[in-house]
C-alpha cells in the first residue's frame, strides 16, 4: 500500500508505517526525536510553560524528517495520515524500547 492509500484502521497503517521505516539510522532519528518530544512535553508540564512544546515539535519532526529525506529517501506518512503517523511513531519508539524493533 502507498501512502495515499485509505486506511481503515491504525492496525492497517502501522505495518506501512513501519515499511517506511526500514533503514536504521532514520530510526534511530526518529527514536532521539521522540526521545527529546517527551523530555520537552514532560518539563512542559511539570515547568508548567506551555511554550515548551514548541521545541517538542521541531524536535519531533525535525529528526524524523532528516531521517525520511537524507536516508529513507521518502516522503513522511505525516503529510498524508498525521494522526495515525504521530501514533506510528509513538508506538515504534515504545517497540524500540521494548527490544521489538531493533535500534
Amino acid at each position: 500500500m502507498d501512502a495515499k492509500a485509505g486506511f481503515r484502521s491504525f492496525a492497517e497503517f502501522y505495518p506501512f508505517y513501519l515499511s517506511e521505516h526500514s533503514n536504521r539510522v532514520s530510526r534511530r532519528l526518529h527514536f532521539a526525536g521522540t526521545t527529546v518530544a517527551l523530555a520537552c512535553i514532560l518539563s512542559s508540564i511539570l515547568l508548567r510553560q506551555p511554550w515548551g512544546l514548541v521545541p517538542a515539535l521541531i524536535a519531533g519532526y525535525g529528526f524524523a524528517w532528516v531521517g525520511h529525506f537524507f536516508f529513507e529517501k521518502n516522503r513522511p506518512a505525516t503529510f498524508s495520515h498525521p494522526w495515525y503517523s504521530l501514533a506510528g511513531d509513538w508506538v515504534m519508539w515504545k517497540d524500540m524500547i521494548v527490544g521489538k524493533i531493533p535500534l
